[in-house]
């Protein structure tokens, strides 16, 4: 899973492996996202890609076999959802 983000302060887009490979700051104004966590924020970024990465081979695996039941689809997303929401609060204003 490629996990997509937009930057607070500069409002541009970024991939997270490229927050990963920049060591937690912004690939484009190179300012750190959390300068107090940013090892905490570059691990929990990585975890996050694998782990979807993880669940969406599980459930091609799931479908492949074309079981007799059908996945409520906010099941699976009504908590990631909730999480990327909380990411949404307290914007930094520029100006």
């Amino acid at each position: 899973m490629k996990i997509k983000a937009s930057c607070k302060r500069c409002g541009r887009d970024f991939f997270a492996e490229q927050t990963i490979a920049a060591g937690g700051t912004c690939p484009w104004d190179g300012e750190p996202f959390n300068p107090d966590y940013a090892v905490v924020l570059v691990e929990a970024l990585r975890t996050a890609e694998e782990a979807g990465s993880v669940l969406e081979r599980a459930l091609e695996d799931v479908a492949a076999l074309q079981p007799a039941f059908t996945i409520d689809p906010a099941s699976v997303t009504d908590g990631v959802r909730a999480s990327v929401a909380q990411l949404s609060k307290n914007l930094i204003r520029q100006g």
